[in-house]
């Protein structure tokens, strides 16, 4: 059966309003502020934006067909290891103004072109391929996660919205995409999940009777998929060993494994100081 479209609605709604959120933060930020580090080792507030402007280009590429991101992922493909963090780097360099007005202004032609978007065809991406609702709600995880780091930088407290929803689900969809990304055969088990929504709701996933679950706040597991907090820092019940390994690589967007990156960061310090 074919989704509806008043879903697609209702998600780009979503998308508009988390990257509201982020405007309202950053629209007076003094141009010093720019240049707070954030919890990603090497990125500035800069970095996180022009990398959300980045993919938000990529975003409008994919809606524009095969041709037009084909492009795009030939160039990612030529150096994959330091692509996505050049890109930062180099949007990073504008002024502050400027790169908030290209950010601004791709967010909200990405949000038009999904609404107009074919309900039923599959867009091009990194990964996989995806309709357009999946498209939505990758584009409000990484707006939702870019944010987190923008925030924690500035002393901002990010508001818990429906969005979440989103999030969670991506995280748990990803379960399959996780394993192999680090190598790992990736189990047939059930997983359940059972969150605390923002508005006193509870949100699930799966069978209950599953022998492997997750539970607790809904806040708390998308910072896990998003790999912005640790997970004993996390108000998560891990139940079963197919859960807590699958919670110790979880990973909601695409790129390299926490364990590659932790190891590029590493050698990134060692290198500093051996200077």
């Amino acid at each position: 059966m074919a989704k509806s479209p008043d879903r697609l609605t209702a998600a780009v709604e979503r998308l508009r309003a988390e990257s509201q959120i982020l405007e309202d933060i950053l629209r007076d930020l003094p141009p010093k502020h720019w240049q707070s580090p954030t919890p990603a080792q090497g990125w500035t507030v800069a970095h996180q934006i022009a990398h959300l402007a980045w993919t938000d280009t990529a975003a409008l590429a994919s809606l524009d067909g095969e041709e037009a991101f084909g492009r795009i992922r030939t160039a990612g493909a030529e150096n994959p290891v330091t692509f996505v963090h050049d890109a930062a780097e180099q949007g990073a360099q504008k002024q502050p103004s400027e790169l908030f007005a290209q950010w601004r202004a791709n967010h909200l032609k990405v949000a038009e072109a999904l609404e107009q978007a074919d309900h039923q065809a599959r867009y091009p991406w990194f990964g996989p391929s995806m309709k357009a609702l999946s498209l939505t709600t990758a584009r409000i995880m990484e707006t939702w996660a870019h944010g987190q780091d923008v925030a924690a930088a500035l002393g901002f407290s990010w508001p818990q919205t429906a969005a979440l929803k989103d999030v969670a689900h991506l995280g748990l969809a990803t379960r399959q995409f996780t394993y192999k990304n680090n190598g790992m055969e990736a189990p047939t088990s059930e997983m359940y999940v059972e969150l605390n929504g923002p508005d006193g709701s509870t949100w699930t996933w799966g069978s209950p009777e599953a022998e492997n679950s997750v539970k607790g706040s809904a806040w708390d597991f998308a910072l896990l998929v998003t790999q912005r907090a640790e997970l004993d820092d996390l108000d998560l019940t891990i139940t079963g060993d197919d859960a807590n390994t699958w919670a110790s690589i979880a990973q909601a967007f695409a790129g390299p494994p926490k364990s590659v990156v932790r190891a590029q960061q590493a050698a990134s310090v060692d290198g500093q100081n051996l200077d």
